[in-house]
């Protein structure tokens, strides 16, 4: 495969990983190239969107790469999340909030173990959006944050209160973590389609 059949391939992955990233590890496995020419590409592209009239920048996070918004642009993207119509979450991020409308206050630790990976950037998308917040620091060791939902969220959701929020199953395995994030999402997602109002 050429090269720049390679990079507009990578480009296209960064795209849809969206907020959790893709990492060099996962990039070397999926175009099954070596790690230089994925370091080669990744170098190229962050050139690329660096010093042409791109609106988006690679971001690098330990080994995680994503794609981004250039700061600069932020008054417009501003403009847009205070439009009526931009209401839509990644599935991370309403998965995420799923998990802490049921299990709040909670910690983020809590929540990447619940879902399996890693939850920084959805948390913060949340905070960002004012739908959830900090609200103390947990007993023990390292005293971790914990987070909880606002009343932005209820108003978001049309809730007066979060008893309104749909029950889940009385059956429901505390033990099974990953299918407890399943079930809130779902749950979560149904709620907001208008399919469940229980």
């Amino acid at each position: 495969m050429e090269f720049n059949e390679l990079k507009g391939i990578t480009e296209g992955l960064l795209f849809a990983s969206g907020d959790e990233g893709i990492s060099v590890k996962q990039l070397v496995r999926i175009l099954n190239t070596s790690e230089d020419t994925i370091t080669r590409l990744l170098d190229e592209l962050k050139y690329d969107y660096q010093n042409t009239e791109h609106g988006i920048l690679l971001m690098q996070f330990h080994d995680v790469f994503h794609l981004t918004t250039k700061p600069e642009h932020s008054p417009y993207f501003k403009k847009l999340l205070e439009t009526p119509q931009t209401t839509r979450m990644s599935q991370a991020a309403l998965e995420t909030l799923a998990i802490i409308a049921y299990q709040q206050p909670i910690t983020r630790t809590e929540i990447d173990d619940i879902r399996g990976v890693k939850s920084d950037r959805p948390v913060q998308t949340l905070i960002t959006r004012s739908l959830i917040e900090e609200i103390g620091r947990k007993e023990g060791i390292g005293r971790p944050m914990l987070f909880a939902t606002t009343k932005e969220f209820l108003t978001y959701f049309g809730l007066t209160s979060l008893e309104e929020l749909p029950p889940l199953p009385e059956d429901t395995d505390s033990n099974q973590l990953e299918q407890e994030s399943d079930l809130f999402f779902d749950t979560l997602t149904d709620y907001m389609d208008g399919t469940d109002h229980t």
